[in-house]
């Protein structure tokens, strides 16, 4: 696997979170051409794409941030929808990080907290996300 792409709203705020709640750390950033970026995207051109890279333990997370008119807007999607669900991160300490989760502009779902075992959280722009123990 390369790498693995999440649409963001505020590129600063999530690229925050994802330092400060799981210990990713900077790669580079790249700011594409629109021409290419939009056929290779299917987005219409203006495209106005950043997209941050970020590495945790060799996993690669790409924040892409399109700065143009006409964005879809956020929306919740069913557990059961075909399509990535969530990403999953093994953690040291599940309350310290719904912690980190709540003061970087997330969200803990209290009613999936399974005492420690597992819960799920969001980020700032709604991406959901499972936390687990790490082992």
């Amino acid at each position: 696997m390369n790498h693995v792409g999440l649409c963001v709203t505020d590129a600063h705020r999530s690229r925050r979170f994802y330092e400060e709640v799981f210990g990713f750390t900077h790669r580079n950033d790249l700011t594409p051409e629109d021409r290419a970026t939009s056929r290779l995207l299917q987005v219409p051109t203006p495209v106005g794409l950043t997209a941050i890279y970020l590495v945790l333990d060799g996993f690669v997370l790409e924040l892409l941030h399109f700065d143009r008119e006409g964005n879809d807007p956020e929306r919740v999607r069913a557990f059961t929808e075909p399509g990535l669900t969530h990403l999953s991160f093994g953690v040291d300490d599940i309350a310290a990080a719904c912690e980190r989760v709540r003061a970087n502009g997330g969200q803990v779902l209290e009613d999936t907290d399974l005492g420690g075992l597992a819960v799920m959280v969001r980020d700032p722009d709604g991406q959901l996300l499972e936390l687990l123990p790490r082992r």
